[in-house]
């Protein structure tokens, strides 16, 4: 689900979500479609993808929905992968 043979999408925006600006705020569907050139509902179907596997976690501001990485998840399916899964 993070990777397919033609497109890093999900795993692009879980790197960009790292850096400093959007780990601290957490970014929003419209922020990631700007970002990767893509359109608004593809990008809220990368979100939610990632958001149903637990890698990425929500806050609300002012109406908005803003993702954030949920580092304990990455790291536990990280460990999974590392034992062979």
């Amino acid at each position: 689900m993070l990777r397919t043979p033609t497109d890093e999408t999900r795993l692009r925006i879980l790197a960009w979500l790292k850096e400093p600006g959007p780990a601290a705020d957490g970014v929003t569907a419209d922020a990631v479609a700007e970002r990767f050139s893509m359109p608004h509902p593809v990008a809220v179907t990368h979100l939610r993808l990632l958001r149903a596997t637990g890698m990425l976690r929500t806050s609300r501001s002012e109406d908005r929905v803003h993702y954030h990485r949920d580092e304990m998840r990455i790291a536990e399916v990280a460990r999974m992968f590392e034992k062979g899964w």
